[in-house]
C-alpha cells in the first residue's frame, strides 16, 4: 500500500532539503516552501520564527525568499507577529543591495494587501529608498522604480498619500527612463484620475446642486 504524500510531508521535506549540499536540491526546496506559503499559509505559519531567522541567513537567496514567505503568511497572522518585525523586515530598503531592496519592497506590498492597517508603516519604509545608499547610482534608480511599483499595489490603502505622491513626482526627473515611465503611469492612474473625478463631481454639483436637485436656469427676459 502506497503512503499518501501530505502537505505536512512536503513542509518537512522542504526544511530538510535546505541543508542539502547540492544547489539544485536546496533551492528547489526553498522554492517549494515559498509556493506552499502561497497555497497553504496556515500550514506554514507555525514555522513563522524559523523564517524570521532566515532573514539573517548568510545566503542572500534564502533571505529574499524568507521575506516573500513571511509576506505570504500575513494573511493568517492573526496574532500580529509581523507588525513588530517590520523595522527589521524593511531594513534592506536602505541598501546596499538593490536586489534585496526590490524583493523586500515587493513583499511589503503583499503584506499591505493582507493587512491594510500596516499600509502607512510599510509605505514609510519603502519611501526610505529615496535616501538609500546602493552600490551605484543606477542601482538606486532601479530600486526607486521597484518602490513605485510596490506603492502602486497598495496606494489606495495608504492613509497619508501626500508623501507618496510627492516622492513619485520627483521621479519625473529621474535619469533612468524606465523609472520616469513608472512615475508617469503612477501619477496618471492615481492623481490625474482623481483630479478628473473631483472635477466631474464639482460639475455635477453645480448642475444638480448638493441635494441632487437639477438646477434649471431661469429664462432670460
Amino acid at each position: 500500500m502506497t503512503a499518501l504524500w501530505t502537505e505536512n510531508d512536503r513542509l518537512a521535506v522542504g526544511w530538510a532539503g535546505l541543508d542539502a549540499p547540492a544547489a539544485r536540491v536546496k533551492y528547489g526546496c526553498l522554492k517549494d516552501l515559498r509556493r506552499l506559503s502561497e497555497e497553504e499559509p496556515q500550514l506554514v505559519y507555525p514555522d513563522f520564527e524559523k523564517f524570521v531567522r532566515l532573514l539573517d541567513h548568510p545566503n542572500s537567496i534564502f533571505r529574499w525568499n524568507a521575506a516573500h514567505i513571511l509576506a505570504n503568511l500575513a494573511r493568517v497572522d492573526h496574532t500580529r507577529k509581523l507588525e513588530p518585525l517590520l523595522g527589521k523586515f524593511l531594513q534592506p530598503v536602505g541598501g546596499p543591495q538593490m536586489i534585496a531592496a526590490a524583493n523586500v519592497m515587493q513583499a511589503a506590498a503583499v503584506i499591505a494587501a493582507a493587512q491594510p492597517r500596516l499600509a502607512d508603516t510599510l509605505a514609510a519604509g519603502i519611501l526610505t529608498v529615496g535616501r538609500a545608499k546602493y552600490e551605484t547610482e543606477e542601482c538606486r534608480n532601479v530600486a526607486i522604480g521597484h518602490a513605485i511599483q510596490a506603492l502602486d499595489r497598495f496606494f489606495a490603502s495608504i492613509p497619508r498619500q501626500r508623501a507618496v505622491v510627492s516622492f513619485v513626482r520627483r521621479q519625473l526627473d529621474n535619469p533612468r527612463p524606465a523609472t520616469r515611465s513608472k512615475a508617469e503611469k503612477f501619477l496618471k492612474k492615481w492623481v490625474d484620475a482623481e483630479k478628473k473625478t473631483a472635477d466631474a463631481r464639482r460639475m455635477c454639483t453645480r448642475r444638480w446642486g448638493p441635494a441632487g436637485i437639477l438646477k434649471i436656469p431661469r429664462p432670460t427676459q
